[in-house]
């Protein structure tokens, strides 16, 4: 994976769909930045912060993911690979249904994808040291960059989403206790039901994890 680094940036998601787009940069690729100024999080939501927290965005062609991954469910897939990394620091972390990253019952971080054409980006923001956005931080003393090369090494192995998916449903239980925005309501996910692709049935209706 290649990737670069900047002290600053608007957005990691912004500046890599430009680079791609304008052929500057070609998968696997990422995008590491210290600051973010106008980080795009889901729904249109805005995801910033100073030093000490992370920010980045990489880019795998599709045929470099593992075969079953459901697209739909790539939010769920990436996220619950960071939530794994950041397990071994920190025991609280678990993942709401379908890409915020929370410790206890605080958001820390989230997850956002994006296809563009055989290209899947996906944009990730942890706080680390430093609240951000009205959300918690983990107060992990831990190096950006450390952190970042384990990711990769775990995505390196391409874990099926099987494998993930698996792990990810014993969980879920706690995404429960939650809401979701489903099309602009937010709806209960207690008796929400689980899908093998990430999916959820919510009063008799399929709803998708696209983010």
């Amino acid at each position: 994976m290649e990737i670069h680094y900047f002290d600053t940036l608007p957005s990691t998601q912004t500046y890599l769909i430009e680079a791609l787009r304008t052929k500057r940069l070609t998968a696997p690729v990422a995008v590491v930045a210290a600051e973010q100024t106008e980080g795009i999080g889901s729904r249109e939501n805005r995801w910033e912060g100073g030093k000490g927290n992370l920010f980045f965005s990489f880019a795998l062609r599709l045929e470099d993911l593992t075969p079953d991954l459901p697209l739909s469910s790539a939010s769920i897939y990436f996220s619950f690979i960071m939530k794994e990394i950041l397990a071994n620091y920190s025991e609280d972390v678990w993942l709401k249904w379908p890409n915020d990253l929370y410790s206890f019952q605080h958001k820390i971080g989230g997850t956002i994808t994006k296809k563009i054409d055989r290209v899947l980006l996906c944009g990730m923001g942890i706080n680390l040291q430093k609240n951000a956005n009205k959300f918690e931080a983990l107060n992990l003393n831990i190096e950006r960059d450390f952190l970042l090369n384990r990711y990769f090494e775990a995505l390196k192995k391409r874990p099926s989403w099987k494998e993930v998916f698996s792990k990810f449903a014993i969980e879920f239980s706690a995404s429960r206790e939650t809401f979701a925005n489903i099309l602009g309501i937010y709806k209960s996910l207690n008796d929400a039901i689980l899908q093998e692709d990430g999916s959820l049935i919510i009063d008799n209706e399929r709803v998708y994890s696209l983010r």
